[in-house]
C-alpha cells in the first residue's frame, strides 16, 4: 500500500521516510493521473519488464513522478544487480552518457544500480531518500511484480 504523501518543507508533498512497497497496478492508480503521468507509467512498466526478464530481484521508484508535483518530467529509479544475467540485461540499463539520454529515450526515466555511489557519501539507494530541494528524509517505493507471486523484484 502506498502512504499518503506528506509535506517536508519542499515545493510539493513525498512520501514518508522510509521503503514502500507497491505493485505496478497499485502504482499507476495512485501516480498515472494525467496524460503525461501515464506516457511515464507505461516507460517504467517496460524498464521493470525488461529488468524483471534480466533476473533483477528489486527495482525502487523515486523521482517526482512520485510526488504531488503536478507535472513531472520524468522517473528515477535504481535496481538490485545481485542476480542480473548482464546477457540479457539490455544495455541501456548500463548506458550513463549524455545525461543518460538513451535511457530517457527508451524508458523515459533514469535508472541507476542501487549500489553504484550517487555522490561522495551515498549508494543510490540512500541518496534517493533524501530530498534534494528541502534537504529532508523522504520514502522511495520498492516495486512488487504481481506475476511472481506479489513478491519485490
Amino acid at each position: 500500500m502506498i502512504p499518503e504523501l506528506i509535506d517536508v518543507n519542499g515545493p510539493w508533498k513525498v512520501l514518508p521516510p522510509g521503503i514502500h512497497t507497491a505493485n505496478l497496478a497499485e502504482i499507476k492508480q495512485r501516480f498515472a493521473t494525467s496524460e503525461k503521468r501515464k506516457q511515464l507509467f507505461e516507460g517504467l512498466e517496460r524498464g521493470v519488464m525488461a529488468l524483471y526478464e534480466a533476473g533483477c530481484c528489486a527495482i525502487f521508484l523515486d523521482g517526482s513522478f512520485v510526488t504531488e508535483k503536478p507535472d513531472p518530467g520524468d522517473y528515477d529509479a535504481c535496481w538490485d544487480p545481485v542476480g542480473v544475467d548482464v546477457k540479457k540485461l539490455n544495455p541501456v540499463f548500463l548506458d550513463f552518457t549524455q545525461k543518460r539520454k538513451r535511457q530517457k529515450e527508451v524508458f523515459l526515466g533514469e535508472y541507476f544500480p542501487s549500489s553504484s555511489k550517487a555522490d561522495q557519501k551515498h549508494i543510490f539507494l540512500n541518496f534517493f531518500q533524501q530530498d534534494k530541494l528541502s534537504g529532508g528524509t523522504k520514502g522511495i517505493l520498492r516495486i512488487n511484480y504481481p506475476e511472481n507471486g506479489g513478491q519485490s523484484l
